[in-house]
C-alpha cells in the first residue's frame, strides 16, 4: 500500500523545509524505540516518519515523489517500501535533532568531545611504576638504587614510523589522509574514525624489520634512582621521562618509585620523630644512671637516666631523629623508659628486698599513694 509522507510527518503538501524539519522532530521524538521499548508499533512508525523525512527534506527526491509518488523515488534508490534508515538509540536521535538545528555531525562530534582523527596530534607515552624496598638505615641515610624496567622505546630503523623507509608511507586510500569517514543520513552527517588506518590518515605498504611495522620495541632498561633521607613507606618518587616513548613525536611517560621501608629490630619511626623503647632495672630505675642509647649514626648517645623515673617515662634527646625528606628540621629521638621487674632471685636479693619493703613509706610510692587515696573516696 502507498503510503503518504506528508501525511505521516503531518504536514500540508506544500510545507516548507523548515516546517518539514519541525515536524520530524517531534515525530521522532514521540516515536523513538528509546521511549518506546517493547512497541512494535511505535518503533514501525519511527520508520515511516524516517523515511518520510528522508525523502521530504531532499528538494530532488520530493520532487520525484510529488510527482510519481513512493514508487518513483523507490526506483530512484530512495527509502520506502519498509526499508527505513532508523535509528539504534537515542544519541544517535540526538545526532538527527543536532543535525535538524543546523549543528551537522562535525560539530556534534566536537560538542560530545570526540576528537576526529587519531594519530595527527602528538601524545606523552605511558607512565611506568615499580616497587623499591630500602632498609630502615638506608632511608635515613639515603641511599641510591638501581632497577630494570621493560619500556617501549621509539625503534631506531624506522625512527618510530613503523614503515621500511618514508617512501613506504602513503595516504589511506578509503578516508583519503583524513583519517576519518563521513556518513549523511537524511539532513544529518556522522564522523567515524577509519578503520583501514585507524585514524592515522597514513598506510604502511612495507613495514620496518626491526619493529615489523610497530614503530616501537620491548627494551629493558637499568635506571639508577636517587633516594633522599628521609623518604618513607607509601611515599613515591617521580622520575621525568623515564617512561614508555611518546606518539607522534611527543615526549615519553614518566617512572614513578614506590617506596617500601624495612621495619628495625630496635627502632620504630613516628613521622620524623625516631621511638625507642629502653628496658632498665628497679635499681636503675630508683635510683638513676647513664646508659649508651644507639643512634641512626655510627656514635651511641649519652643517656642520663633521673632517680625515680617510672616505667613509661618519655625521655627527648632533640634532632637525634630522623631527617625530613623535604629538608626541613629533623626529628628527636624518643627514649620510652621500661622498668623490667626483677625475675629469679636469689635468695640474699629476696632478703635484701624484704627487708627495703619494710623501710617503704608512702612517700616512696606516690602512685600508689594517690591511687589509694582516690579509692576511699568510693567509700
Amino acid at each position: 500500500m502507498s503510503r503518504n509522507y506528508y501525511d505521516i510527518l503531518g504536514i500540508a503538501k506544500n510545507a516548507t523545509q523548515e516546517e518539514i524539519k519541525k515536524a520530524y522532530r517531534k515525530q521522532a521524538l514521540k516515536y523513538h524505540p528509546d521511549k518506546n521499548s517493547g512497541d512494535q508499533k511505535a518503533s514501525d512508525t519511527f520508520k515511516q516518519v524516517s523515511e518520510s523525512y528522508e525523502v521530504l527534506s531532499d528538494e530532488s527526491k520530493r520532487k520525484i515523489y510529488d510527482q510519481y509518488g513512493e514508487e518513483g523515488v523507490r526506483s530512484q534508490g530512495a527509502p520506502g517500501g519498509g526499508g527505513g534508515q532508523g535509528f539504534s538509540s537515542m544519541e544517535e536521535a540526538l545526532r538527527t535533532f543536532m543535525g535538524a538545528f543546523g549543528g551537522g555531525g562535525g560539530s556534534f562530534d566536537n560538542f560530545f568531545g570526540n576528537e576526529g582523527p587519531q594519530g595527527h596530534y602528538a601524545q606523552q607515552g605511558a607512565n611506568k611504576k615499580i616497587q623499591v624496598t630500602i632498609s630502615f638505615e638506608e632511608a635515613a641515610k639515603g641511599v641510591q638504587k638501581e632497577a630494570a624496567i621493560m619500556n617501549d622505546v621509539t625503534c631506531s630503523d624506522c625512527g618510530g614510523s613503523g614503515a621500511a623507509s618514508p617512501s613506504d608511507i602513503k595516504h589511506c586510500t578509503t578516508c583519503k589522509g583524513s583519517g576519518q569517514l563521513h556518513q549523511t543520513r537524511g539532513f544529518f552527517s556522522m564522523t567515524t574514525t577509519c578503520p583501514h588506518c585507524h585514524g592515522s590518515g597514513t598506510v604502511i605498504t612495507k613495514a620496518c624489520t626491526g619493529c615489523h611495522g610497530a614503530g616501537k620495541l620491548k627494551k629493558k632498561q637499568t635506571v639508577k634512582i636517587q633516594i633522599p633521607a628521609g623518604i618513607d613507606s607509601g611515599m613515591r618518587l617521580k622520575m621525568n621521562g623515564y617512561g614508555d616513548s611518546g606518539e607522534n613525536g611527543g615526549p615519553p611517560g614518566d617512572l614513578y618509585v614506590y617506596i617500601t621501608v624495612t621495619p628495625h629490630e630496635v627502632f620504630k619511626r613516628d613521622g620524623d620523630d625516631l621511638i625507642v623503647e629502653l628496658p632498665i632495672s628497679f635499681s636503675d630505675a630508683a635510683l638513676g644512671a647513664k646508659k649508651d642509647i644507639p643512634t641512626l649514626d655510627t656514635a651511641s648517645y649519652k643517656l642520663t637516666i633521673p632517680e625515680g623515673s617510672q616505667s613509661g617515662k618519655v625521655l627527648r634527646v632533640r634532632s637525634q631523629g630522623f631527617p625530613n625528606v623535604h629538608g626541613n628540621a629533623r626529628g628527636d629521638l624518643l627514649i620510652y623508659l621500661k622498668v623490667e621487674t626483677p625475675v629469679n632471685l636469689s635468695s640474699e636479693q629476696k632478703k635484701l628486698l624484704k627487708e627495703f619493703s619494710e623501710t617503704e613509706t608512702s612517700q616512696n610510692s606516690p602512685q600508689t599513694k594517690s591511687f589509694l587515696d582516690k579509692l576511699k573516696s568510693f567509700f
